[in-house]
């Protein structure tokens, strides 16, 4: 079963590579931006044909090893 996980900062965590990504995309034209944040994105390919399980093994990769909890969040999304 493949899984997508997408982990970003936590709203209050400040984001300098997000803040940077805004102000190079404001100096080539696009002004309109209230904010950029920037993350990471994993696509697992777990063997695993139940998808309760799967996304178990999936959260507990999460909460062990891909997302720092004390200032990311994750969200996981099944193919």
């Amino acid at each position: 079963m493949k899984v997508s996980v997408i982990i970003t900062l936590k709203k209050d965590v400040l984001d300098p590579q997000g803040k940077v990504i805004q102000q190079t995309l404001d100096g080539m034209g696009f002004d309109n931006l209230n904010e950029v944040r920037q993350g990471k994105y994993f696509e697992i390919d777990v063997k695993e044909d139940d998808k309760k399980k799967a996304k178990e093994q999936v959260e507990d990769m999460c909460n062990k090893l891909l997302a720092n909890l004390v200032i990311e969040n994750y969200k996981i999304i099944e193919f």
